[in-house]
């Protein structure tokens, strides 16, 4: 990524990891030699790890003390609200070693930065710690699972993903707009058409949740029922 960037006039640099919506991880070695190229390049690095609890590698997050301290440009910010399936409360976090900025930020922010409701919440969530962590190792079984299993069908190109989520592309001739039609009026099912945001040479994708498994295996007999009516 560094040597993509390298010749770029670039003064800050946004990365999404995993990434919405491909899911693609880029490992916390390679992060640290990307924070380490904008350091010498005098660059602002803004990393969103919103989705890496649910990363297979362990330990791969940036909120580190040393490491913020002794790298100024690098910004690392988390949506707790996407990690724990928590969107109403709108919660996140954002850590820098630049206090200059941080403060310029904190001037913006709302008094009333956070409801009573968010605020009980980050209470109680230390008790479930342990019982997160164990949610989160069923979650990578299913996901292993639920990729290989959508990776059977005809008609699908299903990209590796470490979020909780999965890009598919469509590759037998329907669009996105009308699979997502059919899950619905046919089985009740709601998945990410992804065409307005990626509308590139005709290409069709899909986002699918990683939910639960007698959810997923609903939403794999769907999509084998309503791509079988585009193959030839």
């Amino acid at each position: 990524m560094a040597t993509f960037f390298d010749d770029k006039d670039i003064k800050t640099l946004i990365i999404i990891n995993p990434d919405n919506p491909s899911g693609n991880y880029i490992e916390k070695k390679e992060l640290l030699q990307l924070i380490e190229w904008a350091k010498r390049k005098d660059i602002k690095l803004v990393i969103d790890e919103s989705f890496s609890d649910f990363a297979d590698e362990e330990d791969n997050t940036l909120f580190e003390t040393n490491l913020l301290q002794m790298n100024p440009q690098l910004f690392v910010m988390k949506s707790i609200s996407k990690s724990y399936g928590v969107p109403g409360l709108r919660l996140g976090v954002l850590a820098s070693g630049d206090p200059e900025t941080i403060k310029r930020l904190k001037k913006d922010v709302a008094i009333w930065n956070i409801n009573s409701f968010a605020e009980f919440y980050m209470q109680i969530e230390e008790k479930y710690k342990n019982d997160y962590a164990k949610a989160l190792k069923r979650f990578r079984e299913e996901r292993k699972r639920f990729v290989e299993e959508l990776s059977t069908i005809q008609g699908l190109r299903v990209i590796p993903s470490q979020a909780n989520y999965v890009m598919a592309e469509i590759t037998n001739g329907v669009s996105a707009k009308e699979l997502t039609r059919r899950l619905i009026v046919n089985n009740n099912i709601l998945i990410k058409n992804l065409y307005p945001k990626m509308n590139e040479k005709e290409r069709q994708f899909i986002r699918l949740a990683v939910k639960t498994v007698e959810e997923n295996n609903k939403l794999i007999e769907a999509l084998k029922n309503n791509l079988k009516n585009n193959m030839f």
